[in-house]
């Protein structure tokens, strides 16, 4: 809730406050009153049922949508981007941008049929880092893919089928470049015509007896490598 009223990119236009909640949170809600922002009393279970989960903090709040034009995610000059294509868990997609934001990414991209950002479970996997990072949304991958390129970047799938890994890549200072990482469902990972459009493909090297790792996991090591190599060029 606080990760909203302080964010830049858009406003928060009411909140719904459980008594307990308002008791527990007095110094947030004289922010969002100072704010001018309608504050709403409910019972708790009005806050169930507005928050789609079964232990509600009792605080909800009502903001502008979060995605941004392509255009608008991607201005200036990115380094570092995720795209998530075809990712239907929404605790999968919240997490993933939860490690870009920490990892500093420029944007979070929602492509083809990935679950909406809006999901509840997204917005709380992500612990308010959908507030923190631009995030876009476009069904038609190919838009993604070419909005990448002209900002410069270079598309690359995390593929667990890569002839190619990362520390390889690193090596040979492939990581510096700025980069679009590429992360499909942890189910099915990307389909093998997508990784064809895209400039590369990497794996994550597995070293113990592990056959994979998890979505968010692997997004983790693919990042942090991208943005450890670009941070020493730099």
């Amino acid at each position: 809730m606080r990760e909203a009223l302080a964010w830049q990119g858009g406003e928060v236009h009411e909140l719904f406050v459980t008594v307990t909640a308002a008791e527990r949170n007095a110094e947030l809600l004289q922010t969002a009153d100072q704010a001018g922002i309608r504050i709403s009393e409910v019972t708790d279970k009005a806050a169930a049922s507005l928050s789609e989960t079964v232990t509600p903090q009792g605080l909800i709040a009502v903001c502008d949508a979060v995605p941004q034009p392509l255009e608008s995610a991607l201005q200036g000059t990115p380094r570092l981007v995720a795209v998530l294509y075809g990712v239907s868990d929404p605790g999968n997609a919240g997490t993933v941008t939860r490690v870009a934001d920490a990892a500093g990414a420029d944007a979070v991209i929602f492509a083809g049929d990935t679950v909406d950002p809006h999901n509840g479970k997204c917005v709380r996997a992500s612990t308010g880092s959908l507030f923190h990072v631009p995030i876009a949304r476009s069904r038609d991958a190919a838009e993604v893919f070419a909005a990448c390129r002209q900002a410069g970047l270079k598309l690359v799938a995390a593929d667990g089928h890569a002839k190619d890994d990362l520390v390889e890549a690193s090596a040979k200072g492939e990581l510096t470049q700025p980069t679009a990482w590429v992360f499909g469902s942890e189910a099915h990972g990307l389909p093998d015509d997508v990784v064809a459009k895209l400039d590369t493909s990497l794996k994550v090297p597995m070293y113990g007896a592990a056959e994979s790792l998890n979505l968010a996991t692997a997004a983790a090591v693919c990042l942090y490598a991208s943005v450890r190599d670009q941070r020493n060029l730099s």
